[in-house]
C-alpha cells in the first residue's frame, strides 16, 4: 500500500497511529506530499484524490481511499483490530461521536490559522466564530475527560489526541492545559502511548512561498 503523507498533518497522524496500533506500518510506503489549503492543489495528490487533500491511501488492489475516517475504518477492518472501533453499537457510536467532534475541531483549527494568515483582510466575524467553536469543543472534551480515561483506547481517542496535538503544535501558548486540567491530564497520559509518541507532529518547514507559520493569537481564559 501507499500513503500520501506529511509529518505535520494531524489527519495523516491519525492514520499513522492506526497503522502503528494495527502493526501495519511496514506494509505502507509513505509518499511525502505537501497539501496546503490556501495554495494551488498539488497535482501529485490530485491524481489520487480529486479533493487535493491528504491523507490518501492507495490499496494493494488499486483503490484510492480518502479521507482519514474511511482510511482508518479500512485499516481496522483489514487488520482485524476491532478493539479500535468496536462492533457493539453503543461503544461504536461513542467512538464515532468522539471522532466527529475531534475531526471537526481539527478542521476548525486548520481553517482558523488560514484565516488569521490573511492578516488585515481576515474577517473578524469568522475569527470569532472559530474561537467560539474551539472553546465549545474543548469544553465538551473537558467534561468527558473522565469517560475518555475509562474507555478502552480506540478511534475516538486517536482522533482526539490528534486534535489536541494540533492545538499544542500551532497554538501552544494559548494556555488550554491550565484551563482544562482533566483533559490535560488525559492528554499527558495518552501521549506516552508508543503509537502516539512515535507519530508526534514534526514541522518539516515545507510549504508554498509566503505561507504563514506564526501561531495565531489565542489565549484560553475561563469565565466565571
Amino acid at each position: 500500500m501507499k500513503l500520501h503523507w506529511s509529518p505535520r498533518s494531524p489527519f495523516v497522524r491519525k492514520v499513522s497511529i492506526v497503522l502503528e496500533e494495527c502493526g501495519m506500518m511496514d506494509q505502507v510506503e509513505r509518499l511525502h506530499s505537501v497539501a496546503v489549503f490556501a495554495a494551488p492543489p498539488n497535482p501529485e495528490i490530485l491524481t489520487d484524490n480529486p479533493l487535493g487533500k491528504i491523507p490518501v491511501l492507495i490499496t494493494d488492489d488499486g483503490q484510492t481511499l480518502f479521507d482519514s475516517r474511511v482510511i482508518c475504518e479500512y485499516l481496522i477492518g483489514l487488520s482485524g483490530h476491532t478493539d479500535l472501533l468496536p462492533t457493539e453499537p453503543t461503544s461504536r457510536i461513542k467512538h464515532l461521536r468522539w471522532q466527529a467532534l475531534a475531526d471537526g475541531l481539527t478542521d476548525i483549527l486548520l481553517l482558523w490559522r488560514t484565516e488569521r494568515g490573511r492578516g488585515a483582510h481576515a474577517d473578524p466575524v469568522i475569527l470569532n466564530a472559530f474561537e467560539t467553536k474551539t472553546r465549545a469543543a474543548l469544553a465538551v472534551l473537558e467534561n468527558e475527560s473522565a469517560e475518555l480515561k475509562q474507555t478502552n483506547f480506540g478511534l475516538g481517542h486517536i482522533a482526539t489526541v490528534c486534535a489536541l496535538g494540533q492545538l499544542e503544535f500551532r497554538y501552544g501558548d494559548c494556555g488550554w492545559k491550565a484551563a482544562l486540567p482533566g483533559l490535560a491530564a488525559w492528554y499527558a497520559t495518552v501521549s506516552t502511548r508508543p503509537s502516539v509518541a512515535v507519530t508526534a507532529i514534526v514541522d518539516d518547514g515545507e510549504g508554498p512561498a509566503g505561507s504563514v507559520d506564526a501561531s495565531p493569537s489565542f489565549t484560553y481564559r475561563t469565565t466565571g
